[in-house]
């Protein structure tokens, strides 16, 4: 079974060091679970990442995974660079979901 639609998303902490990848089927609500730190022992809630920086949406979920996974290949410069292309002040840009 094919689920359909996906994104990958980059969220940091405040101070923009640290950096997380993930991939999603849900956008919207697995930003909550990151500012509402769901999951207590994750890495984004250990290391206070909830500021959404970049996002990429798919139309197959298929398609969102295996971007997230040439991506976590990257260099750090590389994904900063990605991020700064579209959101060069590292805003929280999670506003854009909720509208």
């Amino acid at each position: 079974m094919t689920i359909y639609g996906g994104s990958i998303y980059f969220i940091c902490n405040q101070s923009n060091t640290t950096l997380y990848i993930g991939v999603t089927a849900d956008l919207v609500n697995r930003l909550i679970e990151h500012k509402t730190k769901k999951i207590l022992n994750s890495f984004s809630a250990r290391y206070n990442c909830d500021k959404l920086v970049y996002f990429e949406h798919f139309y197959r979920i298929e398609e969102a995974i295996e971007r997230e996974k040439q991506i976590k290949n990257w260099h750090r410069a590389w994904k900063n660079k990605l991020i700064e292309e579209l959101n060069p002040n590292w805003e929280d840009i999670s506003n854009q979901l909720y509208n």
